[in-house]
């Protein structure tokens, strides 16, 4: 059984100490799949140095040629080992194979896209007067702490990763602990590469949070980039007050799927349904609830319901699972007891249950859908994170618009409808960062994406997925004689 190593100072750091090695397990079978090695307070400390030390000494941040090459190969050499690190993922994770197949390709695209970005950090020239100039340049911001969960611990690693590298950061990787073997064998495709200075890069793997808060606090890291829930965003947030530290964080999500009644129902059905249970409801940007017009409500409901209970729930690597567990038993009790703890103003339309044709000791559970019209439910304004998805009506645009903003989440939402003219009406009213019409989950390299309010604040993807990782510098330099 293989063990993710943590990676300090240019080279994998062997621990197999009882009390250092934990398990990561596999959500379809409740068994242990792969072994990590946690890291320790002074191996962290030592990252962070050496990270420093190779900012501050090396010609990494001034090579825009190599960092380019570096990110190229890396896409290359991710791609050669894309089956192992699918299985791996599929393994550990619970998805199915095709999201974990999308997920190492998309992050292979980010990789591709950076590389080319990388030789683009252009600065711009003002001549203020005759032979007085001020140059303004954009430059790496020093180091950079990724933290990196463990739902899509691909993409949400190589979408900090990458951009942190072009502009020319150094970087300490802290890796979910479930996901720790997959981090460990996308990052193997990276650090073979013997032209990257030692120090550029750090990885290391934590059950508890003692490390990473220690990394959060660190006087010495420059920027965090955090993925996760918004309750932890904010103490990480509380943690960097003191240093004042660059944060980039993408957070908690609520997102909607506002129907109208002139849209094709059953291509809503289906998109709603395949947005809700992607990677089983665990994405930040699912939909978790779905509002529709009051005229077509009762149909509707019946027909997503309906769709509901035909999705196949099975492991990840079976072609017929059309839907995989959820991370462990413990996340699938917790839904099933959302569900049964339902209070009396909401109305349980389908009912999730644990199926009995998926392995013992699997975190399998079916989708459920609650009706409720109550603003302050649970149900609408808390964050669920699984296949639990909230039933609404409205009246008018205003009035989805009005339901739609009801939660201090913005992340995403998605309209469906057949007016364009009212979609875009819709779209520009609502606070969300990321809106689609027709579609949901529809994600680019080149297409910056964040949230609004609590769901955080920066953006990553695109060319703005750069600017927490740069700095704006004014030079200014008269040149008379």
């Amino acid at each position: 059984m293989q063990t993710a190593e943590n990676y300090i100072h240019g080279q994998w750091v062997k621990g197999y100490d009882a009390h250092r090695r934990g398990d990561s397990i596999d959500p379809a079978t409740g068994e242990v799949a792969a072994h990590f090695v946690e890291a320790t307070l002074p191996e962290v400390d030592a990252a962070i140095a050496s990270a420093r030390t190779a900012f501050e000494t090396t010609t990494w941040a001034q090579q825009p040629k190599l960092r380019s090459d570096v990110l190229r190969l890396f896409a290359d050499r991710l791609e050669q080992n894309k089956a192992q690190v699918v299985q791996t993922l599929v393994q550990l994770n619970g998805k199915l194979q095709r999201e974990a197949e999308g997920e190492v390709m998309a992050g292979i695209s980010e990789l591709r896209y950076y590389a080319g970005l990388a030789r683009n950090l252009f600065g711009r020239v003002i001549e203020m007067e005759p032979n007085v100039y001020s140059h303004i340049e954009r430059e790496a911001i020093g180091v950079a702490a990724i933290i990196v969960p463990w739902n899509a611990p691909v993409t949400l690693l190589v979408r900090s990763l990458a951009p942190a590298l072009a502009a020319g950061c150094t970087v300490v990787i802290k890796a979910a602990h479930q996901t720790a073997l997959v981090h460990a064998q996308v990052m193997a495709c990276l650090v073979v590469d013997e032209r990257i200075p030692t120090g550029v890069i750090h990885s290391f793997v934590e059950q508890g949070s003692e490390a990473t808060q220690h990394l959060c606090a660190h006087p010495e890291v420059d920027v965090i980039s955090f993925t996760g829930s918004t309750h932890v965003g904010k103490q990480i947030a509380l943690s960097t007050a003191k240093n004042l530290t660059r944060l980039s964080l993408e957070l908690g999500g609520k997102a909607p799927a506002i129907v109208r009644a002139d849209a094709d129902i059953p291509a809503a059905v289906r998109g709603i349904v395949s947005g809700a249970c992607v990677m089983a409801g665990q994405m930040c940007t699912a939909i978790s609830r779905v509002l529709v017009q009051e005229s077509i409500a009762a149909d509707f409901s019946a027909q997503l319901a309906h769709a509901l209970s035909s999705v196949k729930v099975g492991p990840g690597h079976l072609p017929g699972s059309a839907m995989g567990p959820l991370l462990d038993v413990r996340n699938r009790d917790r839904i099933l007891g959302e569900v049964q703890a339902a209070s009396p103003d909401c109305r349980i339309v389908l009912a999730g249950t644990v199926p009995t044709d998926t392995p013992r000791g699997g975190a399998f559970i079916t989708p459920s859908l609650v009706a409720t019209q109550d603003l302050s439910s649970h149900y609408v304004q808390d964050e669920i994170f699984g296949p639990l998805i909230t039933l609404e009506h409205f009246v008018s645009d205003d009035d989805a618009v009005h339901r739609a903003n009801a939660t201090r989440y913005g992340l995403a939402a998605s309209v469906w409808t057949r007016d364009f003219r009212a979609a875009r009406n819709v779209a520009r009213r609502i606070k969300f960062g990321n809106v689609w019409v027709n579609a949901h989950n529809r994600l680019f390299a080149e297409i910056e994406t964040g949230g609004y309010r609590q769901s955080g604040f920066g953006r990553l993807h695109g060319v703005e997925g750069l600017n927490d990782f740069m700095e704006t510098k004014h030079v200014f330099m008269p040149c008379n004689d």
